[in-house]
């Protein structure tokens, strides 16, 4: 299998050099470079092709969101964690917006880490819970304050996450759709909580009919 090509961006020397030990000893995936700063980062992607880059947020000269928003453009092919300490509204929701295939905190195990690098790879989300339940609240309070008709998703699902909700509108089980698209059905669990969140309902019917309003279906 060919690993995951994987950028680290921070402007803390340490965690970067701690990261990357994490990572590089970590099959499927291989740390091709590191940066300090947004621009530094932009001309490291240009220069190493990466997979998935993990973004800090908070940085000098050009912050995450920022290299985020011009990586999106310049180099689509390119998958965004954003990695961080912080997770208020307002920078969660700027980098999801930004392009960011999954938000993380700097507190997530090495596991969680890993598997999100490869689902990021992949073109899946990836959300820290506190933030799945700040893209529910977000969602639900929007659908409260607009029309139907004027309800658009808060963070767009990914064309995994498109796949999910139609596999859920024909009622499949997480091992008939793990079966369905050869994945773990840990991952496919892991998708439909996604689904759920982004969509801002509570269960799989509410998805379904949610997904058939917004015609995703």
């Amino acid at each position: 299998m060919t690993p995951v090509r994987v950028l680290l961006v921070d402007d803390q020397a340490l965690f970067r050099e701690a990261l990357g030990t994490l990572l590089g000893a970590s099959e499927g995936v291989e740390v091709v470079g590191e940066a300090a700063d947004g621009r530094e980062a932009l001309d490291r992607v240009a220069a190493l092709a990466p997979d998935v880059v993990l973004m800090d947020l908070r940085m000098p000269v050009l912050d995450g969101v920022a290299a985020t928003r011009r990586l999106r453009v310049e180099h689509p092919a390119v998958h965004v964690i954003a990695l961080t300490t912080f997770d208020d509204d307002e920078e969660v929701f700027a980098a999801l917006r930004a392009g960011a295939i999954g938000y993380l905190l700097k507190d997530v195990s090495s596991a969680r880490l890993l598997e999100a690098v490869q689902a990021a790879a992949r073109g899946e989300s990836v959300l820290a819970p506190t933030v799945a339940a700040k893209v529910v609240a977000r969602v639900a309070r929007h659908l409260r304050e607009e029309t139907p008709a004027d309800r658009p998703l808060v963070v767009p699902l990914s064309e995994r996450e498109r796949e999910i909700v139609r596999l859920l509108a024909d009622g499949r089980s997480n091992r008939e759709m793990a079966a369905r698209l050869f994945l773990a059905e840990g991952t496919v669990k892991n998708h439909v909580t996604n689904v759920l969140a982004k969509l801002g309902v509570r269960d799989r019917t509410q998805a379904a009919l949610r997904a058939r309003e917004l015609d995703l279906l």
